[in-house]
């Protein structure tokens, strides 16, 4: 779970890096739908595809982060998010809905639920935790 919000912050960073006018990763979809990048490319270490409200990564190694985007802009998960990307880990990780709620509850506060089933990174917790090695 916490790998997740990791693979997040370090896309978001490589993002913005790799594409100056990307303000937050959120802008990816605008950007996309003017025409200004494609829907779909590699970029740096990751590819993506621009879907509806959100984003697939997928990075080199195959490990995907999908994520949504809320109408503030913030990034924004469920659950079935979460377990694609356990599954797509080089050592895949199989979690059940029950553990995932687990994982997620025990991050509070790094995470907030901004709607059932739905949450969200608090800004100043993913700065706090970037720093840290996943294993």
């Amino acid at each position: 779970m916490l790998g997740y919000v990791r693979a997040l912050y370090a896309i978001n960073e490589a993002m913005r890096v790799a594409i100056p006018s990307l303000e937050r990763l959120a802008d990816i979809v605008g950007l996309a739908r003017s025409r200004q990048i494609s829907r779909s490319d590699h970029v740096g270490t990751y590819s993506y595809t621009v879907h509806g409200a959100g984003c697939r990564f997928v990075s080199d190694n195959g490990t995907e982060v999908d994520v949504d985007f809320a109408a503030d802009g913030s990034e924004v998960f469920d659950l079935w998010r979460l377990r694609w990307y356990g599954l797509s880990l080089p050592e895949p990780l199989d979690a059940t809905d029950e553990d995932l709620r687990s994982a997620v509850g025990s991050l509070q506060p790094l995470l907030t639920e901004v709607r059932p089933g739905w949450f969200s990174v608090v800004k100043q917790s993913l700065d706090a935790a970037s720093g840290d090695q996943v294993v």
